[in-house]
């Protein structure tokens, strides 16, 4: 049925990555205040409207480029079971509920919801084809998704959590870049993704250990942090570091020993181990962060 191409057209799969949103609150000790949690979900919803918005204008515009993909060619326009008029009215439609949602939020989570939509443009129109630019421009959406969380619950966000999402995002890009370079479908790689004739795997090896190692020593100079021991009134979120350490590990080895990673969303919904430490370390976060309003 038609309507099911066009849900598949939306990726709400890729929603996950909305989560981002919910780390200011988290690490603000709010979630448990339902007001502010509940202005929280209204962001998360936005963000994912205006997501799938991009989804929809990436496959109109890569429609050409994703048919000569191994699996991008069963992409809903590609496949031809969604027209391009269509995709250009989902494309409205979604543009237009997420204004209204974000009518409801602080003109600063407007503001940062903005430059999210255009720094997808930027990438969609021009970046994805610039090396470096494509993954650095990646990063951003991420970063805008954090601010755009704590915008939208009027609360400061750690500089320690904004480096930390910088580098978690560049190593997530740079790993699909890898992927793409190492993996099965190395027919018409240029076809599929211009860029990628300007990275090698050698390249791109030597920027994820970079961005790897970012990640962890940015988590983990943030958990002893003033601000943070201040705010908790605690130094045991240190003791979360090795979570961050075995996901990052984990993620490089499904990375280069099984040859995933054209898909981040797909390993952290799918891989049982990433799944469970992810919960641990959510746990353990909880425990640390609201454990007066625990124990109270």
């Amino acid at each position: 049925m038609k309507i099911f191409k066009l849900v598949e057209l939306i990726r709400p799969k890729q929603w996950i990555k909305n989560l981002f949103v919910f780390a200011p609150i988290l690490f603000a000790g709010k979630l448990m205040d339902i007001s502010m949690l509940l202005t929280n979900i209204v962001a998360f919803l936005a963000f994912c409207g205006i997501s799938s918005s991009v989804y929809v204008l990436n496959d109109i515009v890569d429609v050409e480029s994703d048919r000569v993909h191994r699996k991008k060619r069963f992409r809903p326009i590609a496949a031809g079971d969604v027209s391009v008029t269509q995709a250009k009215v989902l494309f409205v439609v979604l543009l237009i509920i997420t204004a209204l949602l974000s009518l409801k939020l602080p003109l600063l989570f407007i503001f940062a919801i903005s430059l999210y939509l255009i720094n997808n443009l930027l990438y969609t129109f021009k970046f994805k084809n610039v090396v470096l630019l494509d993954v650095f421009s990646i990063s951003a959406g991420f970063m805008l998704r954090v601010v755009a969380g704590a915008f939208a619950i009027s609360v400061s966000v750690s500089s320690w959590m904004i480096i930390t999402t910088i580098f978690i995002s560049l190593f997530l890009g740079i790993s699909k870049r890898r992927a793409e370079l190492s993996g099965p479908n190395q027919d018409n790689l240029e076809k599929q993704r211009k860029v990628l004739s300007d990275y090698d795997v050698v390249f791109v090896d030597q920027m994820n250990t970079i961005a790897a190692t970012g990640t962890i020593l940015s988590y983990a100079l943030y958990t002893v942090s003033e601000k943070a021991v201040q705010a908790f009134h605690s130094e045991l979120l240190i003791y979360t570091t090795p979570f961050v350490i075995y996901g990052i590990f984990r993620y490089l080895y499904l990375l280069h020993k099984k040859n995933l990673g054209e898909s981040p969303t797909q390993i952290v919904t799918r891989d049982i181990p990433i799944i469970i430490n992810s919960i641990f370390w959510l746990i353990s976060c909880a425990l640390i962060i609201y454990k007066e309003k625990f124990y109270n």
